[in-house]
């Protein structure tokens, strides 16, 4: 999912658009070398010690990986997906919530 994630973060950096992230990996020693290798620029949270059970993930009810929330430009969840729905429809929802930010704010 990276090399989509950072197509997002390049292709709408001029437009109402934020990408956070929450990484399950157990240990952020190791975790912090494989952000800057994978170019990770956008805020991406670390889930804590217990990996997938960790605070972040219980908190949303989180049950698989990845899970992903659309969030609009008033706070709202739109769209929830757990797994991947595809970069096509995933850019789809998330062009529309764009667009939508946009004209709300003329």
């Amino acid at each position: 999912m990276y090399p989509h994630e950072r197509s997002l973060v390049a292709r709408l950096k001029d437009d109402p658009f934020a990408l956070l992230g929450v990484n399950s990996d157990k240990d952020l020693d190791a975790l912090q070398p494989i952000l800057k290798e994978e170019n990770i620029t956008w805020r991406s949270f670390w889930n804590g010690p217990e990996g997938t059970a960790g605070p972040i993930s219980k908190r949303w009810g989180i049950s698989g990986w990845p899970t992903l929330y659309l969030i609009d430009a008033e706070g709202k969840i739109r769209h929830k997906f757990t797994g991947s729905p595809g970069d096509e429809k995933l850019d789809a929802f998330i062009d529309a919530l764009v667009a939508e930010a946009k004209t709300a704010k003329k």
